[in-house]
């Protein structure tokens, strides 16, 4: 089992933002999916986001990183803004 933190935007920002139908759907993905397997759901991106995963929950993307047993959630957008946005908080 895998321990869950998030980067302060995304608790601040990225959380709130979502629509309320979604906000279940992907906290039920990350406890279900990246608490448990990570490396088996999570694709790894290239180039400048390079050890970071994604993971695909209908049009929102989760992109995280995993160190040893802690799984850091990065931000949590639409598809069309989230790898923009991204590079801006590593």
């Amino acid at each position: 089992m895998y321990t869950v933190t998030y980067h302060y935007l995304v608790k601040r920002d990225d959380i709130p933002a979502l629509p309320n139908e979604w906000k279940q759907k992907i906290r039920s993905a990350i406890e279900e999916r990246l608490a448990t397997h990570p490396d088996l759901y999570g694709k790894p991106l290239r180039r400048s986001l390079k050890g970071y995963r994604k993971l695909r929950v209908g049009d929102y993307r989760v992109l995280f990183s995993i160190k040893k047993k802690t799984i850091k959630i990065l931000i949590i957008k639409h598809r069309s803004a989230v790898y923009i946005q991204a590079e801006k908080r590593i």
